[in-house]
């Protein structure tokens, strides 16, 4: 049986994964090139065919890990739905893919000290708060939030909890902010006696 030659994208995801996994096992110190090539069956020369910088390489698995929190977005509801099942996917997406927490917890730590990732981390938080602002606009103009909801600052909340969900020893408080913040987007403000 003939194997079909991996395509050039084949070949890139398979790279992005292997150093994804690295990450996630080893933190971002123990992530070495050499051994992501060596993982996926290609020599260095290959990887850096792909990816020409380490910096590039990381950029992928930024672009993956956020792949992965993008598919809790559900197109079918209304807005204020959407952000309700968006919220409960992450906080399960992170139960059930621990790796996807740790990645990300490593990539925030380490962007402290390295400018060239806290601009690739700078980036993707841009981007988290633009996606959950859209859905606050979007919910408040349909009237299912308040309208006198400032949509900026309320993003950069839910982006700071869920951010913290992958933080090192994140604790039961950051699922019950997650539960918090569902409650007030849905207009209870009561509390939840419930243990989750």
């Amino acid at each position: 049986m003939v194997q079909k030659a991996a395509t050039r994208e084949d070949r890139r995801t398979e790279l992005v994964l292997a150093a994804y996994r690295q990450i996630a096992k080893h933190g971002f110190e123990g992530l070495r090139t050499r051994d992501v090539a060596a993982e996926v069956g290609v020599n260095i020369a290959t990887l850096h065919y792909y990816f020409p910088t380490k910096e590039k390489l990381i950029e992928g698995v930024v672009e993956h890990a956020m792949g992965r929190f993008r598919t809790t977005l559900e197109a079918r509801g209304g807005s204020a739905d959407i952000l309700g099942a968006y919220l409960r996917g992450v906080r399960r997406l992170l139960a059930e893919e621990p790796e996807l927490g740790a990645v990300m917890g490593e990539l925030a730590l380490r962007s402290s000290r390295d400018p060239a990732l806290g601009r690739i981390v700078q980036d993707m938080n841009e981007t988290w708060h633009r996606t959950v602002r859209g859905l606050l606009r979007r919910a408040a103009k349909e009237g299912s939030i308040s309208r006198d909801l400032d949509a900026d600052p309320v993003a950069a909340i839910i982006v700071a909890v869920l951010a913290s969900l992958s933080l090192p020893r994140a604790s039961v408080r950051n699922s019950q902010a997650i539960h918090q913040l569902e409650r007030w987007l849905a207009g209870d403000s009561g509390r939840d006696h419930s243990s989750n």
